[in-house]
């Protein structure tokens, strides 16, 4: 995906793109290729792939949600900062959380943070079992692309949204995942209120984004160990 086709294509999902934004995610793409190289962060590498597979597919995110908002955010498994970063260089109201167990992205998402000039986002390195008591109940939105199992990443993600707020996973090709996932859903008092499957452009694969709606507290022995988590479905 060249920068026209970016341009052309963020259009056609209500997002207008500014020079800013354009250097900025320049800035962002010469870092990950950069660093790629020494840390491993994404088999992506070149630019069109960068901007299709990585930009452009986190931006939409706003098939389901608005973002031109104040919200605060948690991105689990960010990676090297997909979707949380592209969110905050397009939505700068955001506050967000890019939280990874991986030290080496952690590392390479300050940098680019640093260098970005970047405010109210902050890195996390950890997992997201382990930071539930600090953050509990805390996000409008907890979001998290291409990361684990749906079921498994629910019963991760749900705890950490905000009674009415959602929890949004951005996926391939879903449904197994997305039919095995409404159990834990349903008992974690939460329910999928959207479904929005849709063709990414030039690769024309198929991409879900999945959004849950928090309906009550989740009870404190939510999230479970992840040995746990993976072993035994909520029933």
């Amino acid at each position: 995906m060249n920068i026209d086709l970016f341009i052309e294509e963020l259009k056609k999902i209500n997002i207008e793109v500014t020079e800013h934004e354009l250097y900025d995610l320049k800035i962002f793409k010469d870092m990950l290729i950069e660093y790629n190289g020494k840390f491993n962060l994404t088999a992506i590498k070149t630019d069109e792939e960068i901007y299709l597979k990585h930009f452009y597919d986190s931006l939409t995110i706003t098939k389901v949600i608005d973002l031109d908002k104040e919200l605060n955010i948690l991105d689990i498994g960010t990676g090297a900062g997909f979707p949380g970063l592209v969110l905050k260089i397009f939505f700068p109201k955001l506050n967000i959380i890019l939280l990874d167990s991986n030290n080496k992205k952690i590392t390479f998402l300050n940098e680019v943070i640093k260098i970005l000039k970047l405010e109210n986002i902050k890195c996390i390195h950890g997992r997201a079992e382990e930071l539930s008591d600090t953050y509990r109940e805390y996000f409008d939105i907890v979001t998290s692309r291409a990361v684990s199992n749906l079921r498994v990443l629910s019963e991760l993600s749900i705890p950490y949204v905000k009674v009415n707020g959602y929890f949004i996973a951005m996926k391939g090709n879903a449904l197994e995942e997305i039919n095995e996932a409404k159990t834990t859903i349903k008992k974690l008092s939460s329910e999928i209120i959207k479904i929005e499957e849709f063709i990414l452009p030039i690769e024309k694969s198929t991409r879900n984004i999945i959004a849950v709606e928090k309906k009550e507290k989740t009870p404190t022995n939510y999230p479970r160990r992840y040995d746990q988590i993976l072993k035994k479905t909520l029933k």
